[in-house]
């Protein structure tokens, strides 16, 4: 979230797409509801189905699945050619004056630098066009027809009504409506807020389909205020936290990443993430890069981490094509993988083609589970019958599972979807021979590093020498890594500006990140947590709800990342003169000689909006400004594209009609094995989407008695007139197929799944339900990761879940 849940009662208006607030978090859409009676906002939900959102909202308009980009850049154009953009917004804040190098082309659904060997672009043609300082040309003007944006709206003309309406099925008239509505807000005093989950992520360009909404906003003014932004509704309590931590394959902590295959010395890797500002006196923060990065290793190595060597940068490893959960599954079914560690989830039930998963993990050595619940991850290797068709007697994985804490039995922090770190306290012990996460990861550590203490290896320092201070050497406890996390002074912090000013004594608990260093006197496990518990104590426990501005900013309680920053970019929420857009909601604004108001401001104290080269409000780019054309930083594409699913029901991309590769993003996460699975529309004609209840919790509800009643049968959900072409009543027995496999359940016949004519196609969509398994109190049901493909995002790898194709008939 750029924003944060209670902020959201400061729209205008709002935009739910890509995901069902209503259903899925219920006590967060309490501000969609504040909104409407509080602010007269209206609610807009784009849906392939019409959900409990779409039951609260003021208009809704159906979609094919998949088809997002289309539809997000049919609005995109009808922005700029009705030219319903925030003007002085756009010019000033993002990079729509910024002139594009003559290198860049797009031709016929493909960019420049496409290798179709590799399936990968080279971005050397996407840079701006330079002067001879070595900064970006601009023309303030947005005149010039390289300026990026003339190059979108060359770009998305091909986005008109008529063609959205063909490739989403969407009816013309509902999507020209919605574009009124949307263009609106872009008016000063008017915003809109974009909410947004799994629905928009889990797609081989989930990640351009965010993208596609952020260019939206940012066209509209609508990034940086109150009511606004982008706001993506995290899923478990703390799966915030999972990427504020790195714990994504080649991610490091605070959103720092590993070092390649191809940068095999510590400047080499500083170059490319230390950004250097494109224009005059910015102040991209990521030059501080190497005082987040050192100050991490000190955190992880200690005294073993010094500037001789490189502040152990060599005890990294450095990635060649990443190791996500795509690309270990693909090793471990190559039979290159001899054991896993699965901690807190459940591959089974969770990644694609259960087939491949359970095929997988049959060729392992050791399976090490650690979980609270019972899984079918730990007991793949029994036979359900048709829940699970496997011969046991075959497997010779050897299961390990360790019985660990749910989140009630401990002390610790969750990282919330608004990025604020809230701190609970045990509310029971845990039962039998539970141990908690950090006490199981203990004392695998402790019994791995005394083996390679005594038996030594091929490199065994990062082992051995990672620092290990805390009290109970095999129980760290919640408190003691949450103060690691924040980081600590190890010899005294001084000003630059007067070295006789000591900022921070040796031993205390840093204030915030702003006294990081990169010379080895300070440490931070996660320099974006720097603050959150600092030498005046733990400030994720503050929970003093005051709001004296009376717009939702209540400051004291919890704490959010970064520095207690309730709002992203909220500069930009002044005018180029530092005057609120709006100032009956105001978040920040320069009072003449420092910036102030009701939020922790996102731009240096000082920085006078009126100078002549001024500080811009986006300091995490090299450009000061928000990225509508990427240079870098996407690896399909510097603009977002339509591409089909990889399971679509179309033959082509109705875009790019005549060339096929075009038709999915040429980019997309496939390994070559995988192809030969994927379904054709003749045999799988139906467009699918899996999604989440009120009544269940993944997949922890299954082994609750009362939820189990609440929803206790596996349904899939069709519309009427596909139950009546298919000869379905509500309530039969079904089949659904993919290529992959089938599940069955009991279909409910319904009005929610409207069919769509896509380009003279009549279009159906099955809805699956995703909570059911063979584990568990409840009725045993079908994995629905059992039909979908193996197929993952070009830049996170997350599977495309949310749009394949399937068969459905009476079983």
């Amino acid at each position: 979230m750029t924003n944060h849940w209670v902020d959201i009662k400061n729209a205008d208006l709002v935009l739910i797409m890509g995901g069902n607030a209503a259903e899925a978090h219920p006590c967060g859409f309490k501000w969609v509801i504040e909104a409407k009676h509080h602010n007269k906002a209206r609610l807009i939900v784009v849906d392939p189905r019409f959900t409990r959102s779409a039951a609260m909202s003021d208009y809704y308009a159906p979609i094919r699945a998949g088809s997002d980009i289309a539809f997000l850049g049919g609005v995109i154009n009808y922005l700029l050619s009705n030219d319903k953009i925030q003007h002085e917004y756009v010019r000033h804040y993002t990079n729509a004056p910024f002139i594009v190098g003559e290198g860049y082309k797009f031709d016929d659904g493909i960019f420049s630098g496409y290798d179709e060997t590799k399936r990968a672009y080279s971005n050397a043609s996407w840079a701006y066009e330079m002067d001879e300082k070595g900064f970006a040309k601009v023309d303030m003007t947005m005149q010039h027809p390289r300026c990026v944006l003339q190059v979108m709206k060359q770009h998305y003309a091909r986005y008109t009504p008529e063609m959205v309406s063909q490739i989403t099925g969407t009816p013309k008239d509902k999507f020209v409506e919605v574009c009124r509505q949307i263009a609106e807000t872009s008016a000063p005093g008017k915003v809109m807020t974009v909410m947004y989950a799994l629905g928009w992520t889990q797609h081989s360009q989930g990640s351009q389909i965010i993208r596609t909404g952020a260019l939206m906003q940012l066209l509209l003014g609508n990034i940086g205020l109150p009511g606004g932004g982008m706001n993506a509704l995290r899923g478990h309590s703390n799966i915030q936290g999972l990427t504020d931590l790195g714990l994504l394959s080649t991610s490091l902590t605070g959103y720092m990443s590993l070092a390649k295959d191809s940068e095999q010395d510590l400047p080499t890797y500083y170059k490319s993430r230390a950004t250097q500002p494109l224009r005059p006196n910015q102040m991209s923060f990521w030059q501080n890069y190497p005082k987040f990065f050192v100050s991490q290793q000190k955190a992880w190595w200690g005294k073993a981490a010094t500037k001789d060597n490189d502040w152990a940068f060599h005890y990294l490893p450095k990635w060649d094509k990443g190791y996500d959960v795509l690309q270990a599954f693909e090793l471990m079914h190559q039979g290159k993988v001899n054991g896993y560690i699965c901690q807190g989830f459940n591959p089974v039930g969770s990644f694609p083609n259960k087939q491949k998963i359970v095929e997988s993990l049959s060729k392992l050595k050791f399976l090490a589970i650690i979980d609270p619940l019972n899984t079918e991850t730990a007991e793949f290797w029994k036979n359900f019958g048709e829940h699970n068709d496997v011969k046991s007697e075959d497997i010779q994985t050897v299961v390990f599972r360790f019985p660990s804490t749910c989140f009630a039995e401990e002390d610790g922090s969750l990282t919330n979807s608004g990025r604020w770190l809230q701190w609970h306290w045990k509310g029971a012990e845990p039962p039998g021979e539970a141990k908690g996460d950090a006490e199981i990861i203990a004392e695998i550590f402790l019994r791995m590093r005394a083996m390679y203490q005594k038996d030594g290896g091929a490199y065994p320092d990062p082992i051995v020498n990672l620092t290990w201070p805390y009290k109970i050497q095999n129980s760290p406890s919640a408190e003691e890594l949450a103060m690691e996390f924040n980081g600590k002074a190890l010899s005294d912090v001084t000003d630059p500006k007067d070295p006789t000013k000591v900022l921070a004594k040796a031993g205390e608990q840093l204030s915030g990140f702003g006294l990081l260093r990169d010379d080895g006197s300070t440490s931070s496990g996660c320099w974006i947590y720097a603050g959150a518990w600092t030498q005046a104590g733990n400030q994720m426990a503050r929970r003093d709800n005051s709001d004296p501005w009376g717009i939702g900013q209540t400051l004291n309680w919890a704490w959010a990342w970064p520095a207690n920053r309730r709002v992203l970019y909220n500069a930009a929420s002044c005018d180029p003169t530092g005057k609120p857009w709006n100032a009956r909601r105001r978040l920040i604004s320069w009072s003449g000689d420092k910036w102030g108001g009701s939020d922790v401001p996102d731009i240096r104290p000082d920085a006078n909006p009126n100078d002549e080269d001024a500080v811009r409000p986006f300091i995490m780019t090299g450009e000061g400004v928000a990225r509508l054309f990427a240079p870098s930083g996407m690896v399909d594409g510097p603009l977002p594209e339509h591409y089909e699913p990889f399971e679509s029901p179309l033959d082509n991309n109705p875009l790019h009609p005549t060339n096929p590769k075009a038709k999915n993003n040429p980019a997309g996460r496939v390994f070559k094995g995988d192809f030969a699975q994927f379904g054709k529309p003749d045999k799988f004609p139906y467009v699918a989407t899996s999604y989440r209840l009120t009544e269940h919790f993944h997949y922890w509800t299954k082994n609750v008695r009362t939820s189990a009643i609440i929803q206790p049968q596996q349904f899939v959900e069709i519309g009427e007139e596909l139950a009546k072409e298919k000869g379905i009543a509500n309530g039969d027995q079904v089949k659904v197929s993919s290529n992959r496999g089938f599940i069955k359940a009991v279909a409910v016949v319904t009005k929610r799944v409207a069919s769509l004519d896509v380009g003279g196609k009549r279009v159906h969509t099955v809805g699956l339900p995703n909570h059911w398994g063979f584990v568990g109190v409840a009725k045993p049901g079908y994995l629905v990761n059992t039909l979908t493909p193996f197929v993952g995002d070009a830049n996170t790898q997350t599977p495309e879940f949310k749009s394949f194709t399937v068969n459905i008939e009476k079983a």
